[in-house]
């Protein structure tokens, strides 16, 4: 049998003959700099797809990297009530006569969140921290709402 040097998977040395199960950290590693900054980056773009992106890297990505976590969060504050404007809009759409009117704002609405997600992922992604204007913070508020009934 021949005896391979030693590789590292995550923060420890691991030998050809370890188990696999044991190669592998039962806990994830912490994001690095650059791909803090990269979901930070991601976190906001995603808003032109609404709030989902961001709140899917948040509960999956922020507690492994501190820039990720106050970024996808911010994202997720100001996206989440533009999503909910686009989607009621988009069912009411449908009313005969009216329904043109709330396509209309739907889609303007759109045009909004999509213009600022851009702006803010370029500002995230040059490493700077973003706040939006506006931001009602609708999710912190759920949340805050939420734990006072629990």
């Amino acid at each position: 049998m021949v005896d391979h040097p030693p590789t590292r998977t995550g923060s420890r040395p691991v030998s050809a003959n370890t188990p696999p199960f044991e190669r592998i950290s039962a806990r994830a590693e912490p994001l690095d700099i650059s791909q803090d900054k990269q979901f930070a980056t991601l976190a906001h773009l995603g808003g032109v797809a609404g709030a989902l992106p961001s709140y899917l890297i948040n509960r999956a990505l922020g507690d492994r990297g501190p820039f990720t976590r106050q970024e996808s969060r911010e994202a997720l504050n100001f996206s989440l009530l533009p999503t909910l404007v686009i989607l009621v809009g988009i069912g009411l759409s449908v009313i005969p006569v009216i329904g043109w009117v709330f396509a209309l704002i739907a889609s303007l609405t759109w045009v909004v969140l999509a213009a600022q997600s851009v702006i803010a992922g370029i500002k995230v992604n040059q490493g700077e921290p973003y706040q939006y204007r506006g931001n009602t913070h609708l999710f912190d508020k759920l949340q805050a709402n939420r734990a006072a009934r629990a």
